[in-house]
């Protein structure tokens, strides 16, 4: 996909993450269980940035909501990237490692789109249009 890719990033994930994320509307960013987190209206997390690890997880990682199916489509076709995390993964969440190579920020930027739709309200999502053709 196009976009550059992380690896090449020399940018805290963070700090090219945080743009991404409160470009969508009323999205505000605060730390939970010490993680940089996004949340919809400050009270519905939709991604959680785990930059050291968490849980077991020795690398740097995200965790997303994702649409109904996903978690079992993207872990099943590219588990070297995607893995169902602990905690969130039975509501269907998605891990997303940030160490492998060739996974573009553009491909990030649409997870956490496809994030946001899902915990966000109709009228939110509404103001961000209809999705992307991908």
């Amino acid at each position: 996909m196009a976009g550059t890719p992380l690896a090449e990033s020399s940018a805290d994930p963070a700090q090219r993450l945080r743009p991404i994320c409160l470009a969508l509307p009323e999205v505000t960013e605060r730390p939970s269980h010490g993680a940089p987190t996004w949340f919809v209206r400050d009270k519905r997390a939709f991604v959680t940035l785990w930059a050291d690890g968490h849980h077991g997880n020795g690398f740097p990682h995200l965790w997303c909501a994702a649409p109904e199916g996903a978690q079992q489509e993207l872990t099943a076709a590219a588990p070297e990237v995607f893995f169902r995390p602990p905690y969130v993964g039975g509501r269907g969440w998605i891990g997303v490692r940030l160490d492998v190579p060739g996974l573009t920020w553009a491909e990030i930027a649409e997870l956490c789109d496809d994030a946001y739709r899902v915990i966000a309200p109709a009228r939110l999502v509404a103001q961000i249009g209809a999705r992307p053709h991908r």
